[in-house]
């Protein structure tokens, strides 16, 4: 089965058939001329790009069974033009065979890197611990792209003896560098949690990290790349977290039926750009209920568009929802509202990140 039929609606796959009973009235109405053969050839053609070989088979034997009756009933068979007409829809048959076998043969290629890519993301983005105190995470990472499953979208969450620290970055650019970039800044995080005393030196720490790894670039290439990015941490008893926000979509909170966006007074410039020597700003504190969730998205959600150019946006998207329980659901529900909000492909790649606070202990 041709992977790529899934996501298809069911009444795809009628359309070669009715194509066929099309071509062969065409054929009946016009016994000299056979004017459906065209549609005949499409037919098998088109089942053979987009279908499985066993709807391919059959396709194929009935536009050349088609044929036959036609050429028998027509009195053409056995001459010169009936030979010559039943070799073409027999090769036209063969044409739409060969197609379904390059379109499998890519199908299984491209499930085999999407395995490969799959394996890469685990490696390089792994998911972050599901329970921390009284604390509950739930991440998911959507490429734009069906082939791609990994780019420059990343989230950690770690506990550190400063409380639960956490990071959600969107790193400049596509491709295997931005994933490169991704891996050194993951790599700078981790590290350095533990170390840094506060978020902006844990910040300092991150830049220098990726200014190392910018330098072996071509020029242009750092000149121009750098990383937005959400420093927090959790305050070891939960009740309020701290943010640094480095040129990034505001987190959001969500309280009951009250979602609240997290806006900073004074942002820090992304990370990488420690070059144009501006002081980094000093993270603020929020309060952290028990019971709320706190959303961190990169800007694959927030711009998202609408077929209006709209760009989605999660305050008021999500705000009167209910009360979400879990992490999960509050990913899930996101996840849902942005493709129901885009009716389509997406533009960008988009991370999420949520941390619920429970009171009295996990649920």
């Amino acid at each position: 089965m041709n992977p790529l039929t899934t996501s298809r609606p069911r009444y795809v796959s009628f359309i070669p058939a009715a194509m066929v009973v099309v071509g062969a009235v065409l054929n009946v109405l016009s016994p000299r001329y056979y004017w459906g053969d065209y549609l005949l050839g499409a037919a098998v053609v088109m089942a053979g790009a987009l279908f499985s070989l066993r709807h391919t088979l059959a396709v194929a034997a009935a536009i050349v069974l088609a044929q036959l009756v036609l050429l028998i009933k027509d009195g053409y068979f056995g001459h010169v033009i009936g030979t010559l007409s039943l070799i073409s829809a027999v090769f036209t048959a063969l044409v739409g065979l060969g197609v379904n076998r390059v379109v499998t043969s890519h199908s299984r290629r491209l499930e085999v890197v999407r395995s490969v890519a799959e394996a890469a993301q685990r490696a390089v983005l792994p998911a972050p611990p599901a329970r921390i105190g009284p604390l509950a995470v739930a991440a998911l990472y959507k490429t734009a792209q069906i082939e791609a499953l990994i780019g420059g979208d990343a989230y950690a969450v770690q506990e550190t003896p400063y409380g639960t620290r956490l990071l959600i970055a969107d790193v400049r650019g596509k491709g295997l560098g931005a994933v490169g970039t991704v891996a050194v800044l993951l790599g700078a995080f981790r590290e350095a949690a533990d170390q840094a005393a506060d978020l902006v030196p844990l910040a300092e720490l991150m830049e220098r990290a990726l200014v190392k790894e910018a330098a072996s670039r071509e020029e242009s290439i750092r000149m121009e790349g750098f990383v937005t990015a959400v420093l927090g941490e959790i305050t070891p008893d939960a009740d309020s977290v701290r943010l640094l926000n480095c040129g990034h979509p505001p987190p959001y909170l969500l309280d009951g039926d009250t979602v609240s966006s997290l806006d900073p007074g004074e942002p820090s410039l992304p990370l990488g750009m420690s070059g144009l020597g501006v002081p980094r700003a000093e993270p603020e504190r929020w309060p952290f209920p028990a019971g709320s969730t706190l959303l961190l998205v990169t800007d694959g959600v927030t711009e998202a568009r609408d077929r209006y150019g709209t760009f989605y946006d999660p305050l008021s998207r999500l705000t009167g929802r209910g009360s979400f329980r879990r992490p999960e659901e509050v990913v899930e529900a996101l996840v849902r509202d942005v493709e129901c909000w885009t009716g389509g492909p997406r533009d960008d790649d988009m991370a999420i990140l949520a941390i619920t606070r429970y009171a009295g202990g996990l649920r």
